[in-house]
């Protein structure tokens, strides 16, 4: 087998993984499970309501080749080799490399006889599969630590039966088990035969290490896919190669609602390489994860697919959404601000308050559509044979991409099997499964394995966008310069749309990403809501909402320090106000107040969690060292996004031509316990060169409905030269409830960058991107 058709191992190589794209990984796989009940292999499982053993019992009456009805996360076989399947899709965030250490440290298994596989799509023995949301930590620590510590019980216990010996007098060290008395030891794979013939142990024979007992959690860990990655033998979706396949590219609707009025395809058919064009089912609005519709030229080859479909000739009915134009869409969205919405929070009475202050100031800020621009456009495999569709792909959620695929081929979803690749960047544009549609459709169609590849124009003009946005702030100020009242309006269009009819913007629940929770010590507060239709699909991206919201509120609080006169950092801390805790499922929140899945009550608004990391920001960036020269600023920004608290310190250089170019930037970050940090500082650096982007550079505009931009020329992304020469990243230590780590650096580094433009150039930015607003600002600013 070629290392290409292989996933990584943690320590030696071996037989291919579930994962495995070519079309013997199946059929290896069961022989692998057949050959590991055939030995007595231990398999454990965690399901939803906890951690169960699957012995000869449970297993009775169970075709040998069926799965398992729970979450399985070890495979322990008598050869002493470990496997762990990772759960949760491989997007550059180390989940492959932190899962895997996680379960080894609590089960004291031997690193170097781990591997990992990457598992299946299949929601009822996993649970959610869907990687997004900063969730597979903080959703999972628990789960991961009680599966490796209830292996390592169950080995210690057969270990102790084997021996005729009290259990207490044996312990798992290493992927061995010793007797400290006699001195005897047991490799793992000589407790198999024992182990998977005992009882579930006890719960309190059950016990997860202490933080002193770690030996890898909490501690920087190479990850398992670098060398892969960097030597080009890592497989990503487009690698997958499967005999006789096709490839296929899609004219889709230009606009959103599209469909095909007239198609003259015979200039395509003339293509060398093109095999068959096929006219896919027109798009609903909304559609939710179903395709857009369109035509599909499948080929040979991907380039003569392109070519093919250059050559079609489509005349389209627009649809309803023929009129939107993004200067316009701006201008309605601005006017809904200036007029009262609907409540996400209300605490006193802030109008009231703002009409009798004798000192006010406003501000109104706009960020645009955003699109996802992972490096690696989608692709999607599949193959339709015996009325089983296998598909491949590098999707965030493989079992939405099931439920998906069942759906728009009208099948049973069991029916439907989905393997993960790794992903070369999603930011949320991956788990929107319609290119495994697309795919799982044509290859239905052809009879043949068919690759559905989208470039990047494709990527541009017809994927899920990042809601535009606009906000309005008012606030008042005391004579001391102390925040009195606060009024926050926004509106955007709603995911929501993209799903269901009749949604006419967001809801107030939604503003608790980063609008309704912020940690001010304000007596007078209110944030609203107002309308806002959406004219394209919707889709969530990295830090969702939070991502205009951190812009917004971020440069407003720069605002209010300046014209009180006051140190930003200084003014920032004091509007944040006495360590406490607020609870506010019960301060104000409209209800339903989410809390990115969590409860209030196990993650509430702390706000001495808030001045900590602003402390540590000031304290480690040279804050106070002193003014920088004209052309160089510094700006301070705070978020609490996905249960993480964030502050970040950017440094900017503002060329005269007004180029931005940012030499250093500090991040501060309180997210409960890290499980692996030098992840967690790689995905901090990653966030604030993705807010560069978004701050300073990117936009998605569309005219007559259809997007403007096609490619990285006029979608333009930070480049090398501009990106930071430095970024110091300082993690707080802790043991508590982890929060999201991939998220919510974007937020406050967003603020953060627009402050320290502002104080370099003394012109104030609040309508993103930067792009060419401070050409020529050393002219014209003071």
């Amino acid at each position: 087998m070629s290392p290409r058709t292989r996933l990584p191992w943690l320590g030696t190589p071996g037989a291919a993984p579930e994962g495995a794209p070519p079309a013997l990984a199946a059929d290896e796989a069961r022989r692998d499970f057949l050959k590991l009940l055939g030995m007595g292999g231990l398999v454990l499982s965690a399901g939803a309501l906890g951690v169960r053993r699957l012995d000869a019992q449970a297993l009775a009456g169970v075709a040998p080749a069926e799965p398992w009805d729970a979450h399985a996360y070890i495979r322990l076989g008598e050869d002493d080799l470990v496997t762990i399947l990772c759960h949760r899709s491989e997007m550059g965030q180390g989940i492959r490399t932190t899962m895997p250490m996680i379960i080894a440290d609590e089960m004291e298994a031997d690193w170097s006889r781990c591997r990992v596989e990457q598992a299946l799509g299949d929601e009822k023995r996993y649970g959610s599969q869907n990687t997004d949301g900063s969730t597979s930590i903080r959703d999972f620590l628990d789960k991961y630590r009680e599966a490796g510590a209830t292996a390592r019980a169950l080995l210690e216990d057969a270990a102790a039966k084997q021996w005729g010996v009290p259990v207490a007098q044996v312990k798992a060290q290493n992927g061995e088990v010793v007797h400290e008395r006699s001195g005897r030891r047991a490799r793992f794979g000589a407790l198999v035969a024992t182990a998977r013939a005992l009882p579930l142990p006890a719960a309190g024979r059950v016990r997860v290490k202490a933080p002193a007992e770690r030996r890898w959690e909490g501690k920087a860990m190479p990850g398992i896919d670098l060398v892969p990655m960097t030597t080009g033998t890592a497989v990503y979706g487009g690698d997958v190669r499967l005999p006789g396949m096709k490839v296929a590219v899609i004219a889709r609707p230009p606009v959103w609602g599209g469909t095909i009025a007239t198609l003259d395809d015979s200039a395509a058919k003339a293509v060398p390489g093109v095999e068959r064009i096929i006219r896919l089912p027109d798009g609903a609005v909304p559609g939710g994860f179903m395709p857009l519709g369109g035509v599909a030229v499948v080929a040979a080859n991907t380039w003569a697919a392109i070519r093919g479909r250059d050559a079609l000739r489509i005349t389209w009915n627009a649809g309803p959404n023929a009129a939107y134009d993004s200067a316009a869409y701006k201008a309605q969205l601005m006017a809904e601000v200036r007029k009262p919405g609907q409540a996400g929070r209300n605490v006193g009475d802030a109008p009231r308050a703002l009409a009798a202050a004798a000192n006010t100031v406003s501000a109104e800020y706009w960020m645009p559509h955003l699109a996802h621009a992972p490096m690696e456009p989608v692709a999607a495999i599949a193959r339709v044979q015996d009325g089983m569709v296998e598909a491949w792909a590098p999707t965030q959620s493989p079992m939405d991409a099931r439920k998906a695929v069942a759906e728009y081929l009208k099948m049973d979803v069991d029916k439907v099997r989905v393997h993960v690749t790794l992903l070369g960047g999603a930011f949320g544009r991956k788990s929107k499964p319609d290119f495994l549609c697309e795919a799982a459709w044509l290859a239905r169609d052809v009879g043949a394995p068919v690759r559905v590849q989208w470039t990047r124009e494709d990527d541009l003009r017809n994927g899920y966008l990042h809601s535009c946005a606009a906000h309005r702030l008012e606030a008042a100020l005391d004579g001391a310069g102390k925040v009195t009242a606060w009024l926050h309006r926004s509106a955007y269009p709603a995911i929501g749309a993209t799903f269901a009819p009749g949604v006419k913007g967001a809801e107030p629940d939604e503003l608790t990403n980063g609008a309704s929770d912020v940690p001010w010590e304000v007596p007078n507060l209110r944030v609203e809501v107002g309308e806002a239709p959406a004219h394209t699909r919707i889709g969530w991206y990295r830090s969702v909402n939070a991502i205009h919201h951190g812009f917004a509120i971020g440069s407003f609080v720069d605002e209010l320090a300046r014209a009180a006169k006051h140190d930003s950092a200084a003014f920032l801390l004091d509007l944040i106000g006495r360590p406490r805790t607020v609870d506010l499922s019960a301060a104000g929140l409209v209800k339903p107040a989410s809390n990115y899945g969590a409860s209030w009550a196990d993650h509430p608004l702390d706000t001495a969690r808030a001045r900590r990391v602003v402390e540590l920001a000031v304290e480690r960036s040279g804050w106070r060292d002193g003014a920088l020269p004209r052309g160089r600023g510094r700006g301070i920004a705070m978020h609490r996004s996905f249960l993480t608290y964030v502050a970040v310190v950017a440094e900017v250089e503002v060329l005269p031509d007004g180029t931005v170019l940012c030499p250093r930037a500090t991040m501060a970050v309180d997210a409960g316990f890290i499980a692996n940090p030098d992840r967690a500082r790689a995905q901090m650096e990653g966030a604030f060169i993705m807010a560069m982007s978004n701050v300073v550079h990117s936009q998605v505009t569309f005219a007559g409905g259809r997007v403007t931009q096609s490619n990285f020329r006029d979608y333009e992304l930070t480049r090398l030269r501009a990106a930071p020469r430095q970024i110091d990243v300082v993690l707080v230590p802790g043991e508590g409830k982890p929060g999201g780590i991939g998220e919510p650096g974007v937020p406050p580094s967003c603020g953060a960058i627009a402050n320290a433009i502002a104080a370099a150039t003394g012109v104030r930015v609040r309508s993103l991107p930067v792009g060419k607003q401070l050409a020529g600002w050393s002219t014209r600013a003071g």
